[in-house]
This record gives C-alpha cells, sequence and structure tokens, in this order.
C-alpha cells in the first residue's frame, strides 16, 4: 500500500503533466524515473486515462446530433440557395424590399458592376488557363504518355507473358456534381478514374489531367457565365478558341522529319490537348460534348496522317523508322484508353511498313556489295575444330565427309557465305521489331516476314550478286568460287524457312503460308555467272587466237610432221591450268565450260579460213592449221575433266577435222560420189564452205603460175582444181535450189 506522501506525489506529477508545455516535460517525466514506486505510478496514470475516455465519450455523445443536425442544415441551405439564385437574385427582390436606404441605393449601384468585374475577372482567368495548356501540351502529353508506356511495362510484368499488353492509360472521370460547388485544385482530391486496362495496383503510377493541370478557371468562368444566363456564349466561345488551339497543335514543324525529337513533341502536344478536352467532357455537364470531341478527333486523325506521310516519306534511315513506329504506337494505346478510335493509325503503320522494307532492302544493298568487295572469292581455311565450328554455327554447313577429313581442311565456300546467310537472319529480325505491337496475328507476321524475305532474295540480292558478277576484273577463279557460293546458299534456304518459323511459330508447311521462292535467285546466278564463265573463257581464248599469225602463202612442208603453232601451245596450255580448278565445279558446269571452249576454238580457226578479207590459201597453210587442229584433238582426248563419254569432246572439232582431211587428202571423188548419205565420210562439211576454200586455193594457184603456166603438172592441177570447183556448184545447184 503507498503511503499518502507518494500518493500526493504522484498527483502533483500528473497535475504537472496535463498542464505543462510539452517542450518543458522533460524534467517532470524523469522525476517519475527517479521515484522509488514507478510501477504504482503507471497505474494511477492508466486510471487517469481511462477516466478522461469517459468524459471524451461523454461529451461527443452530447454533441453528435447537433452535427448531424447541422450537417443536413448545411445541405438544405445549398438547396435551397441554389433554387434560389435560379429564381431571383439580391439585386432584384431583396434590395426593393429593404427600402430607400442610402446603402441600398449605393448596393443596387454597385452589384452590374461587381457582376461585369466578376465575369471579366474570371475571363481573364480563362484566357491565362487556355495560353498556358497551349504552351504547356507538349509537357501534358509528354507526362502523360511516359506514364502509359510505363503502365503498360509494369503491367506486362505484373500480367506475365500470357497477358495482352495494356491499351493505355486510365482516363481520368470526376463527379460533376461536386464541381460547381467547390474549387478543383492540383491535388485532384475530387478525382476518380475509371477502370484502367492494367491492374488495379498499377492506378497510382499513371497521374491524371487533373495532377497536372488546376482546372479551376474553366470550371469557376463556366460556372458565373452560367449564374449570369450566358452559359451559351462561353461555350462557344471555348469551344472556338479549342478549335484555334487544335489547328495549331496539327500542324507539324517543316524540319519535323529530321529528328525522332520532332515527331515525340509533335504526338505530345495532340495527346496533351485530347487529354485535357477528355477531361473537360467528363467534369463540367456538356461545355463540351461527346460529338465536338469525335469531330476533333477526326479531324486530327486525318491531320496526323497526312503529316506522317509526307514526313516520313523523306526517311532513309530504318532505325529512325523504327523509333518512329514505336512513338505511333505508343501515341496510339494511349488516346485509345481515352476512348480515341485509333484503327486509322494502325492502318497507316501497315503503310509505312512497306517504307519501311524499301528502306531495309536499300541498306542491305549496300551491306551485300560490302561483302562481296571485300571477299577473297577463296575456299575458307580450317586449322581447327573451334575455327570450324565457328564458321559452321554461322552457316548450316552438312558435310560429314568433310567433316571426316583431318585438320587442316577447307571449307568449300568463301567468307561470303556465311556473311550473307547471317545477314538474311538479321534483316528478319529486323522485320519482326516493326511488326511487334502492331496487334497482328502470327500469320500475318510470319506473311509479312517471309515477303520481304523474298524480295530481299530475289531483288536485292539478286542485283548485287549480278553486279559482283558482272564488274571488272572478275577472273574465273572467282566466277567459280561464285557458283559453289551460290549452290551451298541455295541448300540453306529451307534452313532459313526454319528460322522464320521458329520466330512467328507458324510450321512452313501450314496452308496458305508464303513459301521462300527466293531460292531462285541463286539459280539464276548461278546461271548468270556460268555464262559469265563461257564468255569470260571465249574472251581469254581470243586473246590467244589473235596472237596467231599464219603464213598464208607458205610453201608444202616435205618430211617430217608439223609442230603446232606457238600461240595454239601457250592456248591449250592455259585451258589445262583453268580446267584444273574447274574440279570443285557443281554438276557437268566444268563439262559445259571444257566443251564451250572446245566448239569457240574450232569455229574460231574456221572463221579465219573462211575470212572474206583473206582471198588466197596454199595447202602448206592448211597443213600448218591441221598441226594446230592435232594439238586440240590431243588435249580433248586427254581429258582436260571428268564426266565426258568416249571422244565426245572430239565433237567439238570435227567440223574443222573433216574440212582438212578432204582438203589435205585431196579426197574429192569420195565427196562428190557420197554426199547427202548418212554414212558419208565428209559428213559435217558444208559444200559451200568447201566451194569458199577452194576458190580461195584456186587464186593461189593462178597467181604462183603465172610464170609457170606451160608446165604441164602446174596445168593439170589447175585444170584440177576448176573442174572441182564446177562440180561442187552443180551439187549445190542440184541439193539447195
Amino acid at each position: 500500500m503507498a503511503s499518502v506522501e507518494t500518493a500526493a506525489e504522484h498527483e502533483r506529477i500528473l497535475r504537472e503533466i496535463e498542464s505543462t508545455d510539452t517542450n518543458c516535460i522533460g524534467p517532470t517525466l524523469r522525476s517519475v524515473y527517479d521515484g522509488q514506486e514507478h510501477g504504482l505510478f503507471m497505474e494511477k496514470l492508466d486510471a487517469r486515462i481511462r477516466n478522461h475516455d469517459r468524459e471524451i465519450e461523454k461529451m461527443c455523445n452530447h454533441h453528435f446530433q447537433g452535427f448531424v443536425d447541422s450537417i443536413t442544415e448545411l445541405f438544405s441551405t445549398h438547396s435551397e440557395g441554389k433554387h434560389r439564385l435560379e429564381r431571383t437574385q439580391l439585386e432584384q427582390t431583396c434590395l426593393p424590399r429593404a427600402g430607400q436606404y442610402r446603402f441600398c441605393s449605393i448596393m443596387a449601384e454597385n452589384i452590374p458592376k461587381l457582376r461585369i468585374q466578376i465575369r471579366d475577372t474570371a475571363m481573364a482567368q480563362l484566357r491565362d488557363f487556355l495560353e498556358s495548356i497551349r504552351k504547356h501540351s507538349d509537357k501534358i502529353g509528354e507526362t502523360m504518355g511516359l506514364s502509359a508506356a510505363r503502365a503498360v511495362t509494369v503491367g506486362s510484368e505484373v500480367s506475365g507473358p500470357a497477358a495482352g499488353p495494356p491499351r493505355g492509360p486510365p482516363a481520368p472521370r470526376v463527379s460533376s456534381r461536386s464541381q460547381n460547388n467547390r474549387r478543383v485544385g492540383s491535388s485532384g482530391s475530387l478525382l476518380r478514374s475509371r477502370s484502367p486496362p492494367v491492374a488495379a495496383g498499377l492506378l497510382s503510377c499513371v497521374p491524371g489531367a487533373q495532377d497536372l493541370v488546376d482546372f479551376s478557371p474553366v470550371y469557376r468562368c463556366l460556372h458565373i457565365y452560367t449564374v449570369l444566363g450566358l452559359r451559351d456564349v462561353f461555350e462557344n466561345y471555348y469551344r472556338k478558341q479549342r478549335r484555334k488551339q487544335a489547328r495549331l497543335v496539327l500542324q507539324p514543324h517543316s524540319n519535323m522529319h529530321e529528328t525522332l525529337e520532332g515527331y515525340r513533341r509533335y504526338f505530345n502536344q495532340i495527346v496533351g490537348f485530347f487529354v485535357v478536352e477528355d477531361h473537360v467532357l467528363h467534369t463540367t455537364q456538356g461545355l463540351v460534348n461527346r460529338a465536338y470531341v469525335e469531330e476533333l478527333w477526326e479531324l486530327a486523325l486525318s491531320k496526323i496522317i497526312a503529316a506522317l506521310r509526307t514526313h516520313s516519306s523523306y526517311c532513309d534511315d530504318p532505325d529512325l523508322v523504327l523509333d518512329l513506329k514505336n512513338l505511333i504506337v505508343l501515341f496510339a494505346d494511349t488516346l485509345q484508353g481515352y476512348g480515341f478510335p485509333v484503327s486509322q493509325l494502325f492502318d497507316m503503320l501497315l503503310e509505312m511498313r512497306e517504307q519501311y522494307g524499301e528502306i531495309l532492302l536499300k541498306r542491305w544493298n549496300i551491306t551485300f556489295r560490302q561483302v562481296l568487295d571485300q571477299d577473297n572469292y577463296s575456299p575458307i581455311p580450317v586449322s581447327t575444330e573451334d575455327e570450324f565450328r565457328h564458321y559452321t554455327s554461322q552457316f548450316p554447313l552438312q558435310d560429314p565427309e568433310l567433316e571426316k577429313l583431318p585438320f587442316p581442311k577447307k571449307l568449300p565456300f568463301s567468307e561470303f557465305v556465311p556473311k550473307v546467310y547471317c545477314q538474311l537472319k538479321e534483316f528478319i529480325y529486323a522485320c519482326l521489331k516493326y511488326s511487334e505491337d502492331l496487334h497482328l496475328s502470327s500469320t500475318e507476321v510470319d506473311d509479312m516476314i517471309r515477303k520481304s524475305t523474298n524480295l530481299l532474295l530475289t531483288r536485292t540480292l539478286s542485283h548485287c550478286l549480278q553486279y559482283g558478277i558482272k564488274k571488272k576484273n572478275v577472273g574465273l577463279a572467282e566466277l567459280v568460287q561464285v557458283i559453289i557460293n551460290t549452290t551451298h546458299l541455295e541448300q540453306s534456304c529451307h534452313f532459313l524457312e526454319e528460322f522464320i518459323s521458329n520466330i512467328t511459330n507458324i510450321p512452313p508447311d501450314t496452308v496458305n503460308a508464303t513459301k521462300l521462292y527466293g531460292t531462285s535467285t541463286f539459280k539464276d546466278a548461278r546461271h548468270a555467272a556460268e555464262a559469265e564463265i563461257y564468255t569470260s573463257l571465249n574472251a581469254k581464248i581470243d586473246q590467244f587466237l589473235q596472237l596467231a599469225d599464219y603464213d598464208w602463202m607458205a610453201a608444202v612442208q616435205g618430211g617430217g610432221a608439223l609442230t603446232a603453232s606457238d600461240y595454239l601451245i601457250d592456248l591449250i596450255a592455259f585451258l589445262k591450268s583453268t580446267f584444273s580448278v574447274f574440279t570443285n565445279l557443281p554438276g557437268k558446269v566444268a563439262q559445259t565450260a571444257c566443251m564451250s571452249a572446245c566448239k569457240h576454238i574450232s569455229t574460231s580457226l574456221m572463221q579465219l579460213l573462211l575470212d572474206p578479207e583473206l582471198r588466197q590459201i596454199s595447202m602448206g597453210a592448211l597443213q600448218q592449221l591441221n598441226a594446230d587442229v592435232q594439238e586440240c584433238e590431243g588435249f580433248a582426248r586427254a581429258g582436260p575433266v571428268a564426266g565426258f563419254q568416249g571422244d565426245t569432246l572430239l565433237l567439238a572439232f570435227s567440223d574443222l577435222r573433216q574440212l582438212l582431211d578432204l582438203f589435205t587428202q585431196w579426197d574429192w571423188s569420195t565427196y562428190l560420189a557420197d554426199y547427202g548419205k548418212p554414212t558419208c565420210k565428209y559428213l559435217r562439211v558444208n559444200p559451200h564452205t568447201a566451194l569458199a576454200l577452194l576458190e580461195k586455193m584456186r587464186e593461189t594457184s593462178r597467181k604462183n603460175n603465172v610464170f609457170a603456166q606451160f608446165r604441164k603438172t602446174d596445168r593439170d592441177r589447175q585444170k584440177l582444181i576448176d573442174t572441182v570447183i564446177k562440180q561442187l556448184r552443180n551439187l549445190i545447184t542440184q541439193h539447195h535450189a
């Protein structure tokens, strides 16, 4: 039991705590802890607290009904006041009843002035408001756009990968009945938002327009003009001013297309404008209506799309187009979140997709040409397993026989192949980036990518390959490597099909799926390279033939066999060296090239004989030519390339061989007797050709025998030539009449 002194001390301390300023309560509390009966003091403190709680409760119960009555009276006064405002005014009803007092006349005189002053002040504040939102619409739009992007990002993280992306920020709404009664400040405490297309927990990260703009000048002016009976005047003024501002907002800067920032500012201004109008629409009971806002948006859409079509057409940077596309998607999704239809914007993005594709093709055209120019057109040497895996990871080479070979070894293609294949995949990725967020189905994305890839193959890469094949200083070895390269790239096209399917989840064998017909590009390039090989080979042969220097009046050589001309020996050596590198060529390209070369040599030698400028040929000259043809035939028999059956390659020289045999053996009786028969020994000798060559020999005989015309042997030879010429002409007349 506490002593009386202790109880008195505790009572003193409690009174001191209740009455002492909080800044000086420290010493008092210290005395509690310095005392000996700390626990007893705490019991007494608890009892004192309970006593105060009971007193507070009694006081609240006593005054509660009065508080309720006051609130009810306040609402009734508000209702009556509003009704009275609609029915009378102080000026018309109350003042006349007050009598002819001086203060009444003064009030009556000043009320109209005060009314005008209030109206003008409110209008001045509205003008300041309109000017402010005109200047800062881009800041408003920037904040709302960034908030929308943040909501989309966070929403995606919350909802998981299976959920679709949110379509914009929550649009602010307010309780309209409260707006005429209280001032709305920047805190936006009277506002509530529509349900957003993101998780409810994300509402706090998306501000409303009221958080950025103080709309009180609009509400105040609307209220005052309504009280004055001038609401229509105010509505018309507000809408007219906002239409003017809309036209300014929708007019892009002339250099908008130069930077992404120019587009961003343009979109932010428009977002800011329509966010404000959407807020006014939902908070002012008809200052603007849905039809007005929709009319403005339709106007805006047409202006926006026209501006984007014009300005985006100047762009030649695919990265800028991609950034612009992402900006338009954010812009569209933001406004769709406020209920504005944006399908036309997505339609325009699909139009821009075509332009983006063209820009990509131009960029990849430069890339492909650089790869071609930097290529060494030589098989890739690999010394280690790591090197081998490095290249096979870049390009899907499947060659079990090559894998079995020991290191060092060579890949069949040059650096051009893996580089081009990697660039094809990079192009596909670039196409995919544009297709993202356009709300397209997987099938539509797959179709767009495949069509673009086909264009890349059939147009861009095809032109680059043709450029590489046709450019100067491309030798036969380079052309051979082009054929090998394009063969491997053609074989890899089905891997590209699988690559596209993997990123779009659309199997390549799906019905109506676009196929990669770009494989024809590699076939065409290979055929062009083959043709170029034949052309280049023939041109090289012509260079050797230009060195031919026959003595067409040479005398007949007796004794041993003649040796081939020097130029022809060099030509055959060149052909042997060339065809040794043709062994890597696929298919029958090597055989075709070899046959083409032999035919070209044969045809060229025949043309030498039949040249109209060459009027005289001796038998000695024909003997030398015969020796050269024999050298060519030896080359053909040796089999310079594999794959020919028997003496097939010798057929290239058969026309020339039969013609030379006919003249060197002077076997005219056989020719004339068997002509036209299928078994004719000289079946490939045309009588016109034989006649032309024989006439050249007759001219030679005449010239040589001018002074020996009385020798019997010469006369007999001349008569024989004349007789054969006559018989040939009769033969031609009989068979070719």
